[in-house]
């Protein structure tokens, strides 16, 4: 009988340690995991019991809590609709929580460890306790100008505007957008029904077009091209050749300029010229005969191109050159088709190192992060995204040839009067039968920039300049009378 006992209190004793070392491994290694999972409403359901922070712009609140009578205690609202939901996301007691609402989740619900001395004190006190804010870098109108021109244009499409000394995120608008009070009620079928009829949509409104997603460039990434040819060391007035047809090396296949125009009567044109007018082919044989992939890579990676995703804290696309196998995807890669890609974000990263006298900064989207008393939990510094890309002036010539753009060249429907503007038209090919990808990239003012952006819109046709330097106009128009002007 002995021996029977013995097995079974030995196989009691391993049952009772695996049941222990599960209880470990759930509550502790596990436990933040476990907690943040989007499937786990226990937690959503405890934090519904408290008021949750608000996310703010320019002092006011995009997306607060307000107190109901129903078992969910909060209510979380959005009071501008969908104009911020590419940056707010949603909070859902069905779905969890999206964009800044999960990002910085353990602020807005009042979980964080900065905030345990709150709740202590809400404890004793017998106040309900609450969430901190998150005070966004966004600028209302900025954001406004970006929202309202994609919308009334009716286009898939997104805009980024930054602080080009700062990296601070100005706007980040996406269309088509969704209202996130649908997906964020206290009806589990509503939300259920709502996200549903999302999800039947082309694109799906959800998708955010400015951080999210990537396309080809175009013609914007001759900002890239010029940059390296000043890194050479040649000059914006240097001679080139600028064909009316390029035929790419080792093919048969010829390269072309937009509509098979002719850049220049002579064959020969300036490199200040052929940015203005962006010139297809000086550009595909000026990066082919000079400049070679090593260095064309080398400056894209300085200016933000680096094939990695990176935080701001929303998540932002990758954005690279792709594949070159050999001197034609070279060419074809130099006026941004092939296989380059790019954000939003990106393209108003190129305008915002050029503007900062070639230093490119990280962008950022938290302002700071306050406790419950408004009290300051933390702020953003400033920070430089790699390494100086082209000397102050290098930079100052290829902000002259940006202005250029402008005043005389693809870009002229972004001018603002009594402003200088810099910037770079992109038109990107598809497919036969397929509209264009528009793009425009830019800054102002050009003697003191004080706003840097990008606006894309997906198969609009037409030009960069003629769909998108508009709304860039629009925007940085907006920005510039809110905050004094060109001035």
């Amino acid at each position: 009988m002995k021996k029977p006992v013995r097995k079974l209190a030995l196989f009691v004793v391993v049952l009772f340690a695996l049941v222990v070392a599960n209880l470990n491994w759930l509550q502790v290694v596990r436990a933040n995991a476990l907690r943040n999972n989007p499937a786990n409403t226990r937690v959503l359901l405890d934090e519904y019991q408290r008021q949750r922070g608000a996310i703010v712009v320019d002092g006011k609140a995009i997306a607060t809590s307000v107190k109901t009578k129903d078992q969910l205690k909060y209510l979380r609202t959005y009071p501008q609709g969908g104009e911020y939901a590419a940056v707010t996301g949603y909070y859902s007691i069905v779905y969890g929580a999206t964009g800044i609402e999960k990002t910085e989740n353990d602020v807005l619900s009042g979980t964080d460890d900065r905030l345990v001395g709150t709740a202590i004190g809400d404890l004793f006190s017998g106040r309900d306790p609450k969430g901190g804010n998150v005070v966004l870098t966004l600028d209302s109108a900025a954001q406004d100008a970006a929202y309202n021109a994609l919308v009334a244009a009716k286009v898939v499409g997104g805009v980024v505007a930054l602080d080009p000394k700062t990296g601070a995120i100005l706007a980040v608008a996406s269309t088509p957008s969704y209202d996130p009070n649908t997906l964020s009620s206290h009806s589990p079928s509503a939300i259920r029904a709502a996200s549903q009829a999302l999800s039947a949509q082309n694109p799906d409104p959800r998708n955010n077009q400015a951080l999210s997603e990537n396309y080809p460039p175009g013609s914007t990434f001759k900002i890239i091209d010029m940059a390296a040819a000043l890194d050479k060391g040649m000059k914006p007035d240097d001679k080139v050749p600028a064909p009316d047809l390029y035929k790419l090396p080792g093919t048969q296949t010829t390269l072309s300029n937009y509509n098979g125009e002719s850049c220049t009567s002579t064959g020969e044109d300036t490199l200040l010229h052929s940015f203005t007018i962006s010139c297809n082919t000086t550009f595909a044989k000026l990066v082919v005969d000079e400049i070679g992939e090593t260095s064309l890579r080398s400056m894209a990676k300085k200016f933000g191109v680096t094939g990695n995703s990176f935080e701001t804290p929303l998540k932002v696309a990758p954005s690279s050159l792709g594949d070159i196998i050999d001197k034609a995807a070279l060419a074809q890669s130099a006026i941004g088709q092939r296989d380059v890609r790019f954000t939003t974000m990106q393209a108003a990263m190129l305008s915002a190192t050029v503007a900062n006298g070639g230093q490119l900064m990280k962008p950022y989207m938290i302002k700071e992060t306050q406790a419950p008393d408004l009290s300051v939990l933390d702020t953003t510094s400033p920070e430089k995204f790699g390494d100086q890309a082209i000397s102050k002036s290098q930079a100052k010539d290829l902000t002259d040839m940006m202005v250029s753009v402008v005043q005389n060249g693809s870009g002229k429907a972004a001018k603002i009067s009594g402003v200088d503007v810099a910037g770079k038209t992109g038109t990107a090919q598809v497919a036969t039968g397929i509209p264009d990808h528009t793009w425009f990239t830019g800054f102002a003012p050009a003697n003191n920039p004080k706003i840097a952006v990008a606006v894309f819109i997906k198969n609009g046709g037409g030009t960069g300049g003629e769909k998108s330097a508009p709304i860039a106009a629009d925007v940085m128009k907006a920005y510039l009378n809110a905050h004094g002007g060109g001035k």
